[in-house]
């Protein structure tokens, strides 16, 4: 049997993260990037996002299969009890329920935290990634016509929400996920999360 693993990543798996997603990058519309970035550049996202904020990797017998993270929705201070999130499984893992686990690992972790919403930005047409956020509880929260152009055409970027907890009273500032990472908590929701995935 295959051994399946969710859990936070690391620097070392940053390699294994980028030759995932650069694909992504080359061939479609889903990143917005027209070049994928260096090395060092991913791993600058790393250390800048994960300062405050999760990044997960899923293995299948130590191969890096997907990964997602979640980064600030706006800078300013209002906004900062709202995230983005970005997920990537490779080609051929597709269909195993791995984004939906990362997925729910990641809205766990978000609420242990203190966050109240995430969003995703979803380039238009992809009928399949908006079947999939909406079987995750996402709900359309409008679009930016005409506001990315790659493969030489405009294109929309439709955006979803979904709300991690009440929006009840003055929220509480949030905690950032190194303080957390490693918390029975934290250990309990990614084997949770894990058992979404069927291989």
């Amino acid at each position: 049997m295959p051994e399946v693993v969710l859990r936070a990543a690391t620097e070392q798996d940053a390699g294994d993260m980028l030759a995932l997603y650069a694909p992504y990058v080359i061939q479609t519309t889903v990143s917005s990037e027209y070049v994928p970035p260096t090395l060092d550049e991913f791993l600058g996202r790393m250390r800048t996002y994960g300062k405050r904020l999760p990044w997960l990797v899923c293995t299948v017998d130590g191969e890096v299969v997907g990964y997602g993270y979640a980064s600030p929705h706006r800078t300013r201070a209002a906004y900062q009890w709202s995230v983005e999130t970005s997920i990537y499984v490779a080609q051929e893992w597709h269909r195993h329920g791995i984004a939906g686990a990362i997925y729910a690992a990641l809205f766990e972790l978000l609420a242990m935290q203190g966050y109240y919403n995430i969003y995703v930005g979803i380039t238009s047409p992809n009928e399949r990634s908006m079947k999939f956020h909406k079987a995750m509880g996402f709900i359309i929260s409008g679009a930016y016509q005409e506001s990315m152009y790659k493969f030489g055409q405009w294109r929309d970027v439709l955006w979803m929400g979904k709300s991690l907890r009440p929006h009840e009273g003055e929220p509480q500032p949030t905690v950032p996920f190194p303080e957390i990472k490693d918390s029975p908590l934290v250990a309990r929701a990614l084997r949770q999360a894990e058992q979404r995935i069927h291989l």
